[in-house]
C-alpha cells in the first residue's frame, strides 16, 4: 500500500526551481533510500515529506503530495504532520540536558502524561531504538556525554517518543564510524516492523543492503533536480531500466 503519493511535483526557492516533475509513490513498513550526487534534490524533497521546506521560507511547490490519501499541504497541521512523520537529521543533534529528557521532550509537547507513563515511554522508545541497554542506568546524565552513535540512535529514540508512522532519516550514518553505521542500519531493518523508513544516502552499499526501493535523482544543466528511475532495490541495481542509473552506480559519475 502506498503511503505517500506524489504526482508533477515542482519545487522553487524563490524564481530557481530546485525539483522538477517528481512522481512517486512510496510503499507503507518498508524501506525506501533516495540516492544521486550532491545537490541533486534529494533532502529537499525528503523535506516535502513532512513540510520542513516550510521553515526556509521563499519555497514554492506545485502539484500534489498525498500522506494517506489526504493532501499533505492543505489537510494537516505542521506540527501534527512533523508528529506523525518525524525527522533524523544527518548530525546527531541531542538537546542540552538529560537523557530521559530528550526522549521525553517531544511526547509532553502534545500531552499530559503521569510520571509513570511517560517513564514507561521513554523505556519503550530506547529499546526500540537498541539504545536502553547502554543507558539504563544513567537516564540523568546529560545526553551529550553519549558517543556520536549512541547520540543517533538517542535522536531516533526521540523522534519515536511521539509516535510517528513514518520515519525520514538524512544521511543518518554519514558522520559515523563503520560499527555505529552497522547498528544504525541493522535498527532501520528492524524498525521497518513498524515504521515506513524514508533514507537519503550516498553509500550505495547501505542502500543496497537496507532498502526495498531506491530512488535515483540527478540534475539538469540548470542545476534541477529531477527523478531518474523508481523501483525494487535489487532489480534497480542489477537490471537498471536507464543507462544514466546503471552508470552511477557502478561508480562512473558522481
Amino acid at each position: 500500500m502506498s503511503l505517500f503519493e506524489v504526482e508533477h511535483l515542482d519545487l522553487f526557492y524563490g524564481q530557481t526551481q530546485a525539483l522538477k516533475d517528481v512522481n512517486i509513490k512510496i510503499e507503507e513498513q518498508a524501506i525506501t533510500a533516495f540516492i544521486g550526487p550532491s545537490g541533486c534534490g534529494k533532502s529537499t524533497f525528503l523535506r516535502v515529506l513532512n513540510r520542513m521546506n516550510d521553515l526556509i521560507g521563499n519555497v514554492t511547490t506545485t502539484g500534489t503530495v498525498l500522506f494517506g490519501g489526504k493532501n499533505l499541504i492543505t489537510d494537516y497541521e505542521p506540527m501534527e504532520l512533523r508528529r506523525r512523520v518525524g525527522m533524523v537529521f544527518q548530525k546527531p543533534n541531542p538537546f542540552p540536558m538529560s537523557i530521559f529528557d530528550n526522549v521525553a521532550y517531544g511526547p509532553r509537547l502534545f500531552k499530559r502524561y503521569t510520571k509513570s507513563d511517560i517513564a514507561d515511554l521513554v523505556e519503550d522508545s530506547l529499546k526500540k531504538s537498541a539504545l536502553w541497554d547502554d543507558v539504563k542506568d544513567r537516564l540523568g546524565k546529560s545526553a551529550m556525554s553519549l558517543s556520536g552513535g549512541q547520540q543517533q540512535r538517542l535522536c531516533i529514540a526521540r523522534t519515536l517518543a511521539t509516535g510517528p508512522e513514518v520515519v525520514l532519516m538524512d544521511e543518518p550514518t554519514s558522520a559515523l564510524d563503520p560499527i555505529s553505521t552497522a547498528r544504525i542500519e541493522d535498527l532501520m531493518i528492524s524498525l521497518k516492523k513498524q515504521y515506513t523508513i524514508v533514507v537519503v544516502t550516498h553509500n550505495m552499499q547501505q542502500a543496497s543492503r537496507v532498502s526495498d526501493d531506491v530512488a535515483f535523482f540527478l540534475v539538469d544543466k540548470n542545476r534541477c533536480g529531477f527523478l531518474v528511475e523508481y523501483g525494487n532495490t535489487q532489480e534497480l541495481f542489477l537490471n537498471p531500466k536507464d543507462k544514466r542509473t546503471e552508470d552511477y552506480i557502478s561508480g562512473k559519475f558522481g
